[in-house]
């Protein structure tokens, strides 16, 4: 019963759940003290589906077969079908690389005008299945 009740002490939120937290990557110093701040729930879940999206081949070291391969398709012509194959992708790598959503849905919508991909994702995190959340990240290609 003790170890119960330690566990709820720890925890930030009334429910007695996991609370997802991860380092900011824009390594913004914390008011209190001199660590580096944390950012927890959607905002970390939001940021990893954004690292996960943009990653490369090869570049997560120690896990080569983290990719989403999207980054090939940029310097594709841009056409519907290669836009429907950009989502595909970006929904395969989301559901087998981050257990902590679940993904409802991926358009990704082609500027011809500006030579992007307008990517809109949409989730559930597994903590909070009852707030649907809405990440949108533009694809470009740069040399």
């Amino acid at each position: 019963m003790s170890a119960y009740k330690d566990a709820q002490a720890q925890n930030d939120i009334s429910r007695n759940a996991r609370q997802y937290s991860d380092l900011d990557l824009f390594f913004g110093k914390r008011v209190v003290g001199s660590d580096v701040n944390k950012i927890t729930d959607i905002q970390a879940v939001k940021r990893s589906l954004r690292n996960l999206v943009q990653l490369n081949d090869f570049e997560k070291p120690f896990h080569p077969e983290i990719s989403g391969g999207i980054r090939d398709m940029l310097f594709e012509p841009m056409t519907p079908v290669i836009a429907a194959i950009i989502a595909r992708k970006i929904e395969d790598v989301i559901q087998n690389f981050e257990p902590r959503c679940r993904l409802v849905s991926v358009r990704a919508l082609p500027d011809f005008d500006r030579n992007i991909y307008n990517v809109s994702i949409e989730f559930y995190v597994v903590n909070a299945p009852t707030e649907l959340v809405d990440l949108s990240v533009m694809l470009e290609r740069i040399r």
